[in-house]
């Protein structure tokens, strides 16, 4: 038995780049669609202040932290859980399952039917970010692409679509 030599998982550091840069721009969309969308802006309404949530991969990241100060603005916070309080943790359980969410092969209501994501906290303002993560995924994807990523697509005007899909882009790139 002692002749076995112990073999150490692969890094998949790829991967875990390609996750934690769709993370850090989501992050920052949610931030923009928070004060462009009226529909995003009623789900963190309903939240209660300083809320903070993380969608995090398991082991050992990357995360993505967003949260609501007391005069409701909503600032994403960075990927560094450590020393923050968060409210929500909503924990993706592999690498391989973030890719199917993050390459837009599978929604977020899918990959919780399928058990890929652990939530811990409230299950209604779990339901609320996995509404918020469809609305800036409508905006930031093309149709064809959106239509896989979220549950319904939505019948939005020309307007909203559109005109907001400028906005939540400008806002996320400038930071603003």
């Amino acid at each position: 038995m002692k002749n076995f030599r112990e073999v150490a998982a692969g890094k998949k550091s790829l991967k875990k780049d390609y996750v934690a840069i769709m993370m850090w721009f989501m992050g920052k969309a949610i931030q923009a669609a928070a004060a462009v969308d009226r529909a995003a802006k009623k789900e963190f309404v309903d939240m209660p202040d300083n809320f903070t949530f993380a969608l995090s991969v398991m082991p050992n990241g990357p995360h993505m932290i967003v949260g609501k100060d007391q005069r409701g603005f909503v600032r994403y916070r960075g990927g560094d859980p450590e020393g923050k309080r968060i409210d929500l943790k909503m924990k993706i359980k592999n690498i391989e399952a973030a890719m199917l969410i993050f390459t837009f092969q599978e929604s977020t209501t899918l990959a919780t039917a399928r058990d890929r994501l652990i939530v811990d906290g409230e299950v209604a303002h779990a339901c609320a970010v996995v509404r918020i993560l469809d609305i800036v995924e409508v905006y930031l994807l093309p149709k064809i692409i959106a239509k896989l990523a979220v549950k319904r697509y939505p019948g939005w005007s020309f307007r909203r679509k559109y005109l907001g899909r400028v906005l939540v882009y400008v806002r996320t790139i400038f930071g603003f």
